[in-house]
Formats: C-alpha cells, structure tokens, sequence
C-alpha cells in the first residue's frame, strides 16, 4: 500500500516539479514514524464562519449546491466564545457572540438546504438548522464548534486555570453545544433545541502561553493548563457519550495549533494533549502577511530558513505529535502588500502596506484573486521547488494558494502519511468549488 501511494505521489508532484521536495531527502529533518491510517480516509476539514452569511451573503445551503459538501468529512463553525466568567455562552452581543446568526434567523424555502421554509415557531432556525439539514442530506458529514479564534480566546487562560475553572468551564461547552441546551430567544432555542448537531468540540485558543490578539490574556501555566483543560474535555465528553440513548457516540476533539517553534514550546505538552485529541489542524498559513514591511510568502509549503508546511509538520513530529492525527492547514485568501518596490518579481521587496481587499485591508478571498489572475493585469509567479506562488502587477502582490499549489500540498499529506486538509475558510472558494475539488481529487483515499 506504501509503494503504490508513493507511486501515485511521484506522478503528481512530477507535474508540479516537486519531486526532488518530496523525496525521502526533504523530510530528513523529521523523525521516522509509522502511520496508523484512519479507516474512512483522509480528514477534509473546513471552516463555516458565522459572519459569512451577511456581506459575503455564504451560506450554509451553499455547501450543498457547491458540491463541497460531499468533499468534506467534517465542517469547524466558526465561533463560540467564552465569557468573562469563564464559560461558554451564546446571545446577540455585538462584537461577542451572535444567536441570531446562530439559531434565530429564518430561512425562507430558496435558501434552506431541504428548500423548506423555516417555521416561526419551529426551536432551531439560523446556521444551527441548516448545518442539521446539511448533514441530514450528506450522512457520516461531522460538524464541530470551534471555540475561541483570534479574537475570542480573551478569557481562555482564565477559563483553564484552576480543576474547578476548567470544569465549569468544559461543562457549560457541553450543556450548550453537545446537549444543544441553548438560551431562548423568542419560539426559538431551548432544553435540548440543538441537541445532536455537533459531533464535537474544537479547541480555538490563541495561544496559550504565549501573545496572540491584544486582549488576549495568556500566563506561563497556560501550558500545564492547556494539557489538564484538554483531558477535562476528554473526560467529560466521553462521560455524556455513555450516558446517551442509541448507538454508541464517539466525540470527537481536537484543536487549531501554531506553526512557529516557539509558541509551541511555549503552550503545548505536545506528547500528552496528542493522547487526548483525535487530530490538530496544523496553521499553514499567515507565515507572512501585510502587518510586515517586506513582502513574502504566506503559506509555503517548503521555505529555507524560515517558517512552512514542511516545517509545521516536522516541528510536531519531533515533540512526540503521530503524523496521522496532523491536518494541514490550507488558505482559501492570500495576504497582499501594495506599494511595492524594487522591481523582478516582487517577493521580499519593500512595501508600503496592506493592498485593499474586499473586506479587510491585506486579506482576500481566492475567488477574487482568481478574477486577478485572468484579468491580464496580474502576472502569475511560481516557486515550482518550494511550493508557493503569488500575483504581481508591478505594485500589488498577493500570495495565496490556487488549485495547483494545493494538488502539491495533497501530495505532501499522502506522502507523509499525515491526517488530511483543513481549509480557512470555505467562503472563499470559487461558487463550484474549485479549491476544494483539487483538495479532494489530490488526497483521494487511503
């Protein structure tokens, strides 16, 4: 079986002048393992972001008409938070959490993903009952709540720092999530409303130990503290599992983890929270991005001397992580610069700041950058050896991931005997699919 993945991989990455980068020789700098495949295959997993369904009009019923669906194994719904008491909570609080979005809004007949109109006395309406629909029309599809993110991991640290914090903490995740307990907001939510959508819980901290969004608060024992929350987790949603009615339920956990070296020495114990996880999305991407002045690649998938995929990987295989349980960030945006001087080809030359972007400065969706591409106003640059590539019209750059650049980073995965694909996030993707369809075609099947 070996023999033949190779095979196939040497074929692949041929096409992608990548077959020196994925010869035994590129991964000398990680220790041998031995995977242990996962049954139903390589982990596609992608993220639904809340706020998707407003400006960028994303919704859930668009996964379905996609075909992307059908190519993923489980869907991280981007987020839920954790309050200032250390629980997690939902409600419509601007800027901290969105119910309305969430469970509340309505759907009319067009837009739900069954074409049936959402009632108005019906518990769950919103993503929540899209994402039960979704999964109701594509059976063995998981979703999971990512909790926390960049802006949301405020009160981690507090949330995990005493047996009794974590607790509660962990306890009222499940109570909202996994029971489906949610506050009422009118007909809808309730004991029980959402009660069987989520399959698990992802764990969103950035980052313990270590700085991540200005108000983010972060200590030295969040270390300790990361690994005894991860096992309260475990313990906890393996206790609800027993004591459901039915066939036997397997929650699933795992968490969002950081490619530089040093926030990971710095938050994880990474030997003991791998026990306890079923996978981690691996960050690979936002190696570089607009917030410097030098312009770079943002999601390599090898770089000399500096950070990339191949080094996320061979990071947390050295401290103990086992390949199959390690997912491969993907980005569906790029990160761009303007201002751009120093002529060729525009990488590592000097900028004057973030290009704008359709809805933040420096960050764009692939479908957009796509639209660039066959504009004839950008020129398409590839670094075929290492695995990235980038637009550059003489002053803007971007650097992001197209169909090609992700076939390659399939290859990887395979080669390596890694867990599978996650992908930030799905609203960028073209409207057929495009980046999720090489994804899928790349990886195949064990």
């Amino acid at each position: 079986m070996r023999r033949r993945t190779l095979s196939r991989l040497t074929i692949a990455a041929a096409s992608l002048g990548l077959l020196a980068a994925l010869s035994p020789a590129a991964g000398a700098n990680a220790p041998a393992h031995h995977p242990v495949p996962d049954k139903s295959g390589y982990k596609r997993v992608g993220y639904f972001t809340q706020w998707g369904v407003y400006g960028r009009n994303f919704q859930v019923k668009d996964l379905d008409t996609s075909g992307t669906a059908a190519k993923l194994s489980h869907i991280n719904y981007a987020f839920g938070n954790v309050g200032p008491d250390g629980k997690c909570f939902t409600g419509n609080v601007p800027g901290e959490a969105d119910a309305w979005a969430d469970y509340v809004r309505p759907l009319d007949a067009a837009g739900s993903v069954d074409g049936v109109a959402d009632t108005a006395d019906q518990p769950l309406a919103g993503n929540f009952n899209q994402l039960r629909e979704l999964k109701a029309k594509h059976p063995g599809l998981k979703v999971m709540i990512s909790l926390g993110g960049w802006s949301w991991s405020t009160h981690f640290s507090d949330a995990a720092r005493t047996p009794a914090s974590r607790k509660a903490f962990v306890s009222s995740c499940i109570d909202l999530y996994i029971k489906g307990d949610l506050p009422v907001d009118g007909a809808r939510g309730g004991a029980g409303a959402a009660a069987g959508l989520f399959d698990g819980i992802d764990i969103d901290w950035e980052w313990p130990g270590s700085a991540g969004d200005v108000d983010t608060v972060f200590r030295p024992e969040d270390k300790q503290n990361f690994t005894s929350l991860v096992r309260e987790f475990r313990t906890q949603l393996d206790a609800y599992a027993k004591t459901r009615k039915g066939p036997r339920k397997h929650y699933e956990l795992s968490a969002f983890v950081p490619t530089a070296p040093a926030k990971i020495d710095a938050g994880f114990e990474v030997r003991k929270i791998m026990r306890d996880f079923d996978f981690v999305n691996l960050q690979g991407y936002d190696f570089h991005g607009s917030w410097e002045t030098t312009t770079a690649q943002q999601s390599a998938l090898f770089a000399k001397n500096d950070f990339s995929v191949d080094q996320t990987v061979g990071d947390w295989l050295r401290r103990g992580a086992p390949a199959h349980k390690l997912v491969v960030g993907m980005p569906f945006y790029g990160q761009g610069w303007t201002g751009v001087t120093g002529g060729g080809d525009g990488l590592g030359q000097p900028a004057t700041g973030p290009a704008p972007g359709t809805w933040a400065a420096g960050s764009e969706d692939y479908k957009a950058l796509e639209r660039l591409a066959d504009s004839g106003r950008f020129t398409v640059h590839r670094d075929r050896k290492n695995g990235h590539a980038w637009l550059f019209d003489g002053t803007t750059l971007w650097t992001y991931d197209d169909p090609q650049v992700l076939r390659a980073k399939s290859a990887y995965v395979r080669a390596r005997g890694l867990g599978g694909a996650m992908f930030w996030s799905l609203d960028g993707d073209t409207p057929d699919g495009e980046l999720i369809t090489a994804v899928d075609r790349g990886l195949g099947r064990r």
